[in-house]
């Protein structure tokens, strides 16, 4: 690519090959685009075991080369690690499999607050076109012969049965299909696995079109930053020179995109000068107001031995609940893992082992900030089994912002997590119904008790708090961060059809323009975005 290559008006340049770029790119060369992806990771052919073995994340471990090692500061006092891919595939080839669709609730309040072209109506058929459903694909709302195989758990669990029996004690119905749009209740996670394989949207999208002569994908290729001539992007800056294309798009992921666009001057004027980076667009939004899911995981110990086979699947089942007060259903989620982390963020192999150990200074940075009663709680309860409650719908907001102009240095990503009391009080009552499932009748027989997580603790909201912010963690679901929104909202980023304001030929398509990040991972949505906005580039 040195010295520039130039394209004509109807190429595309996307970058980033992640969960939503893939299909994107794929899509567009099915419309007849030529489209080039530059994949900053690496872009396999045939993916490594580390990235197919859905039974482990081993890829997610802090100093894999294919994982960013991002460091999030999730509360004034917590630092956590944030994994994120850089390889083809993004974090969909790093990611547990949770393949669940945001609701039609979050869905529908996108379109409520000026995007009439993301309801749940009109993502609909994005969402069935993508999905191979083994168990639902012949109902309604569904598809049997998309790219993304999605099943649920094929085998029974002694864990997940007496869990289920223990929500149904409770009074929370079942919900068999997550991705039906009933009421929040019980039910086994779609997971996008097909014969243990854990399906990347690189191995979903690109791989079936590598001959396809309209679609290039180049990995390895750090983009610097985008460049704009009056007012128009017309490529992009890397190492090796320009690319230009008639089109830009940034599916670099809700970290990535924004910023690249803020190297690139578009962004929040007098932040953009203060660090001398000349301004193309002011754009307040930018890193602005982002939201994700913060959690914490009660842990606790079994009686028994339970059965944890190598190619146990660590996610079988989840609990989403509404809190008292919430009027938005399933605010709060309850998600039982089968395995300890000790199992599952691993990589399978000995050389694999050796690969992260090769990069220890990676490790530290990601554990950077932590304090030692945390690193030294989490080591004595590596191999406990616990449950991860996750606020799905928080009233609090996060900012991202540059530390300086050099593009390997990370952004600093600013959670503040639990700021309001809305969402404390609903995070202690997401806990106490953790420990109550673990209370029931038909839990007794597997758990011999809690730990970590004392009963006076348990019972003092006061103390409770202290203990939910000393745990906290982040379910590294990270959207907002270039929100769509209409001409009247002032923080949005992109417009419906996810154009860039300010800048002609450039558009954002990855997490960072929901509006909200959904309530139930977003990974399936993430998907779907690049699907949709195929759609909307292409008027199919």
């Amino acid at each position: 690519m040195t010295g520039g290559w130039d394209v004509d008006g109807e190429d595309v340049v996307v970058v980033g090959a992640g969960t939503s770029g893939a299909p994107l790119a794929a899509r567009l060369a099915d419309a007849g685009r030529r489209v080039l992806v530059l994949e900053a990771g690496a872009d396999h052919v045939e993916f490594p075991h580390v990235f197919t073995d859905a039974a482990r994340m081993g890829a997610a471990v802090p100093g894999h080369p294919a994982n960013w090692d991002l460091t999030g500061v999730l509360t004034e006092e917590v630092t956590f690690p944030v994994p994120r891919g850089r390889v083809a595939g993004g974090s969909s080839a790093l990611n547990g499999g949770y393949f669940v669709r945001g609701t039609r609730a979050d869905f529908d309040g996108w379109a409520a607050a000026g995007n009439d072209l993301w309801s749940a109506d009109a993502v609909l058929p994005a969402f069935v076109r993508l999905e191979a459903d083994r168990e639902y694909g012949d109902r309604p709302g569904h598809g049997a012969s998309g790219p993304v195989p999605v099943q649920r758990p094929e085998h029974d669990h002694p864990l997940s049965d007496a869990l289920g029996a223990a929500a149904a004690e409770l009074g929370f119905p079942a919900e068999p299909d997550k991705n039906a749009g009933g009421p929040p209740g019980w039910g086994p996670v779609p997971l996008n696995v097909a014969g243990g394989v854990r399906v990347n949207t690189a191995m979903a999208y690109l791989s079936p079109r590598r001959g396809n002569p309209g679609l290039t994908v180049r990995g390895g290729v750090h983009v610097r930053r985008v460049v704009v001539e009056s007012g128009r992007a017309v490529g992009v800056e890397t190492a090796d020179g320009v690319v230009r294309a008639a089109e830009v798009v940034l599916a670099a992921g809700a970290v990535g995109s924004p910023a690249l666009l803020l190297r690139s001057g578009i962004g929040p004027a007098d932040e953009l000068r203060a660090l001398g980076i000349d301004v193309v667009a002011d754009v307040p939004g930018v890193g602005r107001d982002f939201t994700d899911h913060p959690d914490v995981y009660v842990t606790w110990r079994p009686a028994r031995r339970l059965p944890m086979p190598r190619d146990l699947h660590p996610l079988h089942s989840v609990l989403n609940a509404t809190a008292d007060g919430s009027t938005v259903p399933g605010d709060l989620e309850v998600l039982p893992w089968l395995k300890p982390f000790s199992r599952v963020m691993v990589a399978r192999t000995s050389a694999g082992v050796a690969r992260v150990l090769r990069r220890p200074g990676a490790t530290l940075r990601a554990l950077r900030g932590a304090s030692l009663h945390r690193l030294l709680d989490t080591a004595r309860r590596r191999d406990d089994l616990f449950l991860g409650v996750a606020l799905q719908r928080e009233d609090s907001r996060g900012r991202l912002t540059l530390t300086g102009t050099d593009p390997r240095v990370q952004p600093r990503i600013e959670y503040r997590y639990l700021t309001t009391d809305s969402d404390r009080r609903r995070m202690r009552q997401g806990v106490r119904l953790a420990a109550e499932l673990l209370r029931t009748v038909a839990m007794a027989p597997l758990v011999a008790g809690r730990t970590g997580l004392p009963d006076d603790v348990l019972a003092s909201d006061r103390e409770l708090d202290r203990w939910i912010r000393r745990s906290l963690a982040t379910a590294v679901h990270l959207a907002g961060t270039a929100r769509m929104g209409p001409d009247s909202d002032p923080g949005a980023v992109v417009d419906q059809h996810l154009r860039v304001r300010g800048v002609q030929g450039l558009r954002v398509v990855d997490t960072s323009v929901m509006p909200t990040v959904t309530s139930r991972g977003p990974a399936a949505t993430a998907v779907m975005l690049g699907e949709r906005a195929a759609e909307l580039m292409t008027g199919t």
